[in-house]
């Protein structure tokens, strides 16, 4: 049966047995060389105690062969095995960073960054060395073992008796320090996971630990952790520390009572000088493996912890996923709420949303923060689901299509702008490999941005730096907004895009853009009048409802919540003119 804390690791198991069973017949051959190697000194210790030479140079080849043949079946053994758990741990970390690729983006709300670091990391080198090393020395154990136990009790019964006379203080010492083990691992890769989160938001966030002087407080709350880390480190070490020499003192007490018990058979003449030499080199062989086994325990405990912190992930499933019949379809673009309603955690935040969008037409939505502006136009990408038959594109429920067709055909710029550490040429061509440099300049131009990007000493290969932390707040989103539209996407949603930029540069894209979004669907969120009056039409929202539904002109008239904003910017306006 088949242990169910490693069940998640059989498929890799099964891919691999072949190597794994060339590295199995490799650990027979090398053992079953090893221990012919007693035999030979005993034969020879025999001829000696006889005083009879004339066979030493013979054993003495014999055991160069032994030495030779050994070298070379121990040496495929560790490349096979050992080389094998590296493949495993590349097919691991390929598998797991898919699969993380797919989770949804609720999935990182709840999770911390550097949780899922230390994971993809520390814990995947320990599954490693469960898949490799570990398996190697029990394998060799095992065989070793047995190889040994048989030509000792074709040597001495009684002696073999006494040999594993100890062995049930060793099986209940790794029966209570394996369980410790596996449980202090567990509770110190849990404490490194919180020590990567915190060194992983320190970097992330260096501006505003600079700008508010929390370095210091922040130091000695990274120390205190690492101390608590090293704390629960030294208890393990001290641990396995007390298990290998236990495990020594056990065949110690073996090997007291074969010199004791053996050396009176001996002087009785029950057992010859050789064959009793031949049995304290045995008990020798099995030093190791009985050392061994301990670290294969050490290794055990702490692979399966790591294999069950990386199975958590493993086992989350996608909440955004394809639906049974889900294909892909050309879009045209026309989109529709029909009754929406929608909740985080239990709490509405929409209320029987009802609005329809043509396709080729513009959206303008304006509203106070919380209204459920960015939830709404989340819904079309499908980064949160709402109900069945609630969101529809061209006519059709929108989990009629495959995420991926859905995806490809909009052009999102979230609120908040993330560029990834590389050239600014890649990252406006994100998602369209076959970008050339006249369709990321046309882009860039469109999200008036070619100027900025052409004044850098490296261009369009400057390097934007993590988060795009070397460009400005508007600067970014004027990236993002090219990385859009290179997509030629049917439908482009703007999530406040352009509130880091300020009017005169607001005013430019906005003119760009006017060509952009013809004959393309448009939904743009912003809090200035000035971006939203040219749209089509105007929704406001409010406590998660359509209060206001119109055109620029329409909506003024109404002489309610838009005609104040619109009333209230344009005094801000005359006032910063003054």
């Amino acid at each position: 049966m088949f242990p169910k804390s490693l069940r998640p690791l059989l498929p890799y198991l099964k891919r691999y047995r072949w190597g794994y069973f060339a590295g199995t017949l490799c650990v027979f051959l090398t053992n079953g060389i090893l221990v012919l190697m007693p035999l030979v000194i005993g034969r020879a210790f025999n001829d000696l105690s006889h005083r009879d030479s004339s066979h030493m140079l013979l054993y003495a080849g014999l055991l160069l062969a032994i030495a030779v043949g050994k070298g070379i079946f121990q040496f495929l053994t560790r490349w096979i095995v050992i080389g094998i758990s590296r493949d495993i741990e590349f097919d691991l970390r390929n598998d797991l960073f898919e699969h993380l690729e797919s989770l949804s983006y609720s999935y990182y709300q709840r999770h911390r960054t550097g949780d899922i670091m230390a994971r993809a990391t520390n814990d995947l080198s320990a599954v490693r060395n469960l898949l490799g090393p570990a398996i190697m020395y029990t394998a060799n154990t095992i065989v070793l073992m047995a190889g040994a136990l048989a030509f000792m009790i074709s040597i001495s019964p009684k002696l073999t008796f006494y040999t594993f006379l100890p062995l049930p203080v060793a099986s209940i010492v790794i029966q209570y320090w394996g369980r410790q083990i596996h449980d202090r691992f567990e509770r110190i890769q849990a404490m490194f996971s919180d020590i990567s989160a915190r060194a992983q938001e320190n970097f992330s966030g260096a501006r505003l630990v600079r700008a508010y002087v929390q370095e210091e407080a922040e130091i000695r709350a990274f120390e205190a952790e690492n101390k608590e880390y090293i704390r629960r480190s030294l208890k393990l070490v001290r641990l396995m520390g007390m298990l290998w020499p236990t495990l020594e003192l056990t065949l110690g007490m073996a090997m007291v009572l074969v010199l004791w018990f053996g050396g009176r058979e001996v002087l009785l003449g029950r057992i010859d000088v050789g064959h009793f030499t031949s049995f304290l080199l045995y008990m020798m062989q099995l030093l190791w493996p009985v050392i061994a086994l301990g670290y294969v325990i050490n290794l055990f405990q702490r692979g399966t912890a790591s294999l069950g912190r990386l199975n958590e992930i493993m086992q989350e499933q996608p909440e955004i996923k394809d639906e049974p019949g889900a294909q892909e379809r050309e879009i045209e673009g026309e989109i529709e709420f029909r009754g929406l309603n929608f909740s985080y955690n239990g709490a509405r935040v929409l209320h029987d949303v009802n609005l329809r969008v043509p396709a080729g037409s513009s959206l303008a939505i304006v509203g106070p923060t919380g209204s459920g502006k960015t939830t709404l136009v989340n819904l079309v990408p499908r980064i949160y689901d709402a109900e069945p038959g609630m969101v529809l594109i061209d006519g059709r429920p929108i989990r009629e299509y495959s995420v991926a067709s859905l995806r490809r055909s909009i052009g999102f710029v979230p609120q908040e702008t993330f560029l990834f550490s590389d050239r600014i040429r890649e990252n406006i061509a994100l998602g369209v490999s076959s970008a050339t440099d006249a369709e990321i300049y046309d882009a860039a131009e469109a999200a008036s941005i070619a100027a900025d990007i052409e004044s850098f000493p490296e261009g369009y290969d400057a390097l934007v730096g993590e988060r795009g932390i070397t460009l400005s707040g508007g600067q970014k989103q004027r990236t993002a907004i090219a990385r859009a539209l290179i997509r030629n996407p049917r439908i482009l949603i703007l999530d406040d895009a352009l509130s880091s930029v300020d009017t005169q540069t607001e005013d430019k894209i906005l003119n760009h853009l006017r060509d952009v979004m013809q004959g393309r669907t448009t939904i743009f969120i912003s809090h200035r009048v000035s971006t939203v009056r040219n749209a089509d039409r105007i929704a406001v929202l409010h406590g998660g409802r359509v209060v206001e539904l119109g055109t620029h002109d329409e909506l003024l008239a109404l002489n309610s919540y838009y005609s104040d904003l619109y009333n209230k910017q344009l005094l801000e306006e005359e006032l910063a003119e003054v």
